[in-house]
């Protein structure tokens, strides 16, 4: 792959987080808040789960999200952790790298 192509990839990636987070405000930092990391692996999981329909069954292939917009929701889910796990080393008083 290269370096512009995974730049494309994550440029799509942030468009369809503002988006989002525009529709739906924030609700992955509220939820992860008051659940910790479990509500990020839940929604995580649920994104796999879809994956894993839309390559397996068949039928899939007629819902409203792509493949591509499941693969694109999930780094997005990754990325979304990553920042509250950062965000709570900071108010912890812990260094981050």
């Amino acid at each position: 792959m290269s370096i512009e192509k995974h730049k494309e990839i994550l440029t799509k990636m942030h468009n369809i987080y503002k988006a989002k987070n525009s529709e739906y405000g924030n609700s992955f930092s509220i939820t992860f808040k008051k659940y910790g990391i479990i509500s990020a692996l839940t929604q995580m999981f649920h994104k796999w789960n879809r994956l894993e329909n839309l390559v397996m069954d068949k039928n899939a292939s007629n819902s409203n999200e792509s493949l591509e917009d499941s693969l694109l929701d999930l780094g997005n889910y990754c990325i979304l952790t990553l920042i509250e796990l950062e965000n709570n080393k900071i108010k912890k008083g812990k260094k981050t790298e």
